[in-house]
């Protein structure tokens, strides 16, 4: 039988619509709410520095995407920088290198490392305060416009100094004790200021470079200070051992921006869940690698819930009463 070119190039157009076909559901569309079959997402976890608050929002996001892509179809390689930036960029540069499909940054440094290192693979923020002071962004429109999206644990500055105010009406001096190298610490104290200004305190700020200058520096706030306040900052939060030691002798409570800085140095807080943010940041992520969500138009978004909270034995020490409306810290 003779085979003309025109019988077989129907049967190459039968045969490319079938396969098409093969690709769609009953109503030829594609599934795209589902994981590709025998897909494995590699995702490389850059945390800046191992404390509770970022630990939790590690836990969150990973334990999230294992249970929506199934633990045999994600793959993580979580490292760990010390607190170190230099460390950040090393971590992950080795997962833009590995082309990893993408990149959790855990703390302002490992995002801020990330972000530099590649235009390319989309990459989440998760305990960042601010993305427009991260990544001096001078226009920010509440979204990136880059391949950077994520969360933010930034907690109501202005309740945090009105809870302030409920628990220490009479005080006079605020000294605020951050880390000079964490964008978003300095973002925090010189928003949070005017709000005590305005409640009729004298406030004062008191920086450490790194954790070396931590001790001499909350020294100095205690001298001169009748309550301290601590932003979320990683490293007051990894030297809180060292702050407490020096605070408590010196009878001078804390109010911190989070609950792990708290139980590690603080009185009371108003705080958000980084678990809660964690997870938050994992449905940003299966949204992106399963969904194909625009990371660069996708806005930051927010922890769900704060709440009050207090350390009873650091209270009970210090002999400050704690009003209706607050829940204790865990001591596990």
């Amino acid at each position: 039988m003779k085979i003309t070119k025109k019988v077989i190039a129907l049967g190459l157009a039968a045969l490319t619509m079938s396969v098409g076909f093969a690709g769609c559901g009953e109503d030829g569309a594609s599934n795209s709410n589902s994981p590709a079959e025998g897909k494995v997402y590699n995702i490389g976890i850059c945390q800046l520095v191992q404390h509770d608050a970022l630990d939790a929002a590690t836990k969150g996001f990973r334990e999230t995407l294992e249970e929506k892509l199934g633990k045999d179809n994600v793959k993580f390689d979580e490292q760990n920088a010390q607190g170190d930036s230099a460390t950040c960029t090393t971590i992950c540069n080795s997962f833009i290198t590995s082309k990893y499909d993408l990149i959790l940054g855990n703390g302002t440094a490992a995002l801020q490392a990330a972000y530099t290192g590649t235009q390319d693979i989309p990459i989440l923020g998760t305990s960042i305060t601010h993305y427009g002071t991260a990544l001096d962004i001078a226009d920010w429109k509440g979204y990136t416009e880059a391949n950077v999206s994520g969360t933010s644990d930034l907690a109501p500055l202005e309740d945090q100094a009105k809870m302030l105010n409920e628990l220490f009406p009479d005080v006079k001096n605020v000294g605020i004790v951050y880390c000079s190298a964490e964008a978003n610490s300095k973002y925090q104290a010189d928003t949070i200021t005017p709000f005590f200004e305005d409640a009729g305190y004298t406030v004062k700020s008191y920086t450490f470079a790194d954790s070396n200058d931590v001790a001499a520096v909350t020294q100095a706030a205690c001298d001169e200070s009748d309550v301290l306040y601590i932003p979320t900052d990683n490293t007051a939060a990894s030297n809180a051992g060292i702050i407490d030691n020096i605070a408590q002798p010196a009878k001078k409570p804390i109010i911190t921006g989070e609950e792990g800085l708290c139980k590690g140095c603080g009185v009371a807080t108003l705080s958000i869940s980084y678990y809660e943010l964690g997870q938050q940041t994992g449905e940003m992520a299966y949204d992106i690698l399963v969904n194909g969500a625009d990371v660069s138009k996708m806005e930051i978004k927010f922890a769900p819930n704060v709440t009050k909270k207090y350390d009873a034995e650091r209270c009970k020490a210090l002999g400050v009463q704690i009003p209706e409306g607050y829940e204790a810290i865990s001591a596990e």
